[in-house]
């Protein structure tokens, strides 16, 4: 009798050349020892480690980040890892999925849709290849981001987002992450405006705002 080993696919981006990086990985190779996936260039690599907890059996990534200066840490228990069809990590930071999991086609296909968004970025934010989106030049310290992004979430719900709408109207809002920070946009009047994301003090300022006035 031939045991059949569990197997999944996965998969991250580059940071530095924007080659996706796909190897599948079985759990006996998982569980002898770190598992490595390095990009060709380089200049990244993801590693996973299992772990067993009693009865609970874990997978722990680090995974290179598209955005930021540092790579991410996430813990994702085996059965997610083995079991999904897809299944994806995002930046802490940025609605951008910097690694994912599962069946090979569903892994190649959320490479080729993360890739399309990541050109996208790249047009909107006038950088000239995928490194100039990465750590300093884009994002200085992803706790900036964190803070500023948490501030507009609270001034929209209190109603404290000041666009060109009539006050009796409920606008609605788009946030954008750029190379000059983040861009708060009504999608109604076309309001705008822009928070810089590269100074931990303007971000704490920003903490501080009773408002955030479009213009």
């Amino acid at each position: 009798m031939v045991l059949e080993t569990k197997r999944t696919t996965v998969a991250y981006r580059c940071p530095h050349c924007g080659t996706g990086v796909l190897s599948a990985v079985d759990m006996f190779k998982l569980s002898a020892d770190m598992v490595k996936l390095k990009c060709s260039c380089g200049k990244s690599e993801m590693t996973m480690v299992y772990s067993r907890d009693g009865s609970d059996s874990k997978v722990r990534f680090t995974v290179p980040c598209m955005l930021c200066p540092n790579p991410h840490n996430f813990t994702v228990s085996s059965s997610l890892f083995f079991g999904k069809d897809l299944f994806v990590l995002p930046c802490p930071y940025a609605d951008i999925n910097i690694a994912m999991m599962g069946d090979a086609n569903h892994v190649k296909a959320e490479l080729s849709r993360t890739e399309l968004e990541l050109l996208d970025l790249l047009e909107k934010a006038g950088a000239d290849s995928f490194e100039a989106l990465h750590g300093e030049q884009y994002l200085t310290d992803p706790q900036v981001l964190e803070i500023i992004t948490y501030m507009i979430k609270e001034l929209d719900e209190e109603g404290k987002i000041i666009c060109k709408c009539p006050h009796d109207v409920e606008s609605n809002y788009d946030v954008e992450l750029t190379a000059q920070g983040l861009k708060i946009t009504c999608t109604d009047c076309g309001a705008t405006k822009t928070v810089p994301t590269d100074s931990l003090i303007a971000a704490h300022d920003f903490l501080n705002a009773d408002s955030l006035e479009l213009e």
